[in-house]
């Protein structure tokens, strides 16, 4: 019976068992790839999760770096280069002389006297356009050296997760790269001032050439003359010739000039700190800081000439009035241009200013690793 059986149904059971077989088979393909495609979904969100931690943790690190250059780094600078630019643009000795030869008619000849408040001219305009640049370059050039190390430094933390003697010993070296490298940012003030003051005074001369003190400013008139003097001292070397003041052209010589920690580790600090320093260079030296410095610039002069306007009264400054009137305003504007960040409504304008939000986001992310 079972013989016969089989011989009459041993294709429908062989048909059977196939399909039994093959649906068993998809089944388990089937099976397989649903879970391939869970834990696939399941590592996707881990690492959406991970993404986002991450960059939550970068956006908290980056308005920190922030924080620490308006905070710290910043004001040191600005009272500093204050200080030191005070000293070299020195008005008060001129301002005393005029005053006393006011007073003491006799003891200045018409010619003297012409002479000082030619000068006076000069140096009121030059301190205060000086001051406008220094500021202006100095706090984006801050804000590109703390971005920079925010970043070499959050990379350097993540990477590490342990120590040794021999890593507590880098630690240490590295930490004095960073203390050198932001340090530099006192370079203006310690090597480059004298020859920026020089130039700055070129240019004012060459621009003021032929503006007597009996004639009339406005508000477009000094806007134009403030313009003026900056375009003629960026335009009087090559496209980035006025990096020279703001940074040493050789980091090596400067660095191993510094005072270091250690007797044997002046060619680490070298190399560590070039690397720093030639990040910053071509930074600074890129098409996209060079529009930055542009804008903050021009909006500076627009804000500084807005100012004046209402200290100088609506009426008169829209009229006009003699330069000569118009000089102690401008000297007095030099120092609010260097106030501390806290109180200087002026890197409050740059730093409020979309394309430099842009830039300094951009340059976190995205630093630029120099071999």
């Amino acid at each position: 019976m079972i013989m016969q059986f089989w011989r009459r149904h041993k294709k429908k059971v062989y048909v059977t068992l196939g399909v039994l077989g093959s649906g068993f088979l998809l089944y388990k393909l089937y099976d397989g790839h649903r879970r391939r495609i869970f834990e696939l979904e399941k590592e996707l969100e881990a690492d959406m999760k991970n993404d986002e931690l991450i960059k939550a943790q970068m956006k908290e690190h980056f308005e920190n770096i922030q924080i620490i250059a308006d905070s710290t780094t910043l004001p040191h600078v600005m009272q500093y280069l204050s200080s030191r630019i005070s000293e070299e643009l020195d008005l008060m000795q001129l301002t005393e002389k005029l005053m006393k030869g006011k007073d003491q008619p006799n003891t200045l000849t018409a010619a003297e006297k012409l002479e000082l408040w030619d000068r006076l001219k000069i140096l009121s305009f030059t301190r205060m356009v000086l001051s406008l640049w220094s500021m202006t370059t100095l706090n984006l050039y801050i804000r590109v050296q703390v971005n920079i190390l925010g970043r070499h430094l959050y990379i350097d933390t993540a990477r590490r997760l342990g120590s040794s003697y021999q890593e507590e010993e880098a630690d240490i070296i590295y930490r004095d790269d960073q203390q050198l490298f932001l340090a530099s940012a006192d370079y203006l003030a310690n090597y480059g001032l004298t020859t920026l003051i020089s130039d700055f005074e070129a240019a004012t001369s060459e621009v003021l050439k032929g503006k007597q003190l009996k004639d009339v400013f406005s508000t477009t008139i000094l806007h134009d003359t403030v313009v003026q003097i900056l375009d003629r001292f960026m335009s009087m070397g090559s496209p980035h010739h006025w990096l020279r003041y703001l940074m040493p052209e050789d980091p090596k010589i400067y660095s191993l000039a510094a005072p270091s920690s250690s007797d044997n580790t002046d060619l680490c600090r070298a190399s560590n700190f070039e690397q720093l320093m030639q990040e910053t260079r071509a930074v600074l030296s890129s098409a996209e800081f060079g529009n930055v410095v542009d804008v903050s610039l021009k909006t500076v002069v627009d804000a500084m000439v807005e100012d004046i306007r209402v200290q100088c009264g609506e009426t008169n400054l829209m009229v006009g009035m003699p330069l000569a009137k118009l000089l102690p305003r401008l000297a007095h504007l030099g120092q609010q241009l260097l106030e501390e960040p806290n109180r200087n409504r002026y890197i409050q304008v740059i730093q409020n200013l979309p394309e430099v939000e842009l830039i300094f986001t951009l340059l976190y992310s995205s630093t630029p690793v120099v071999s």
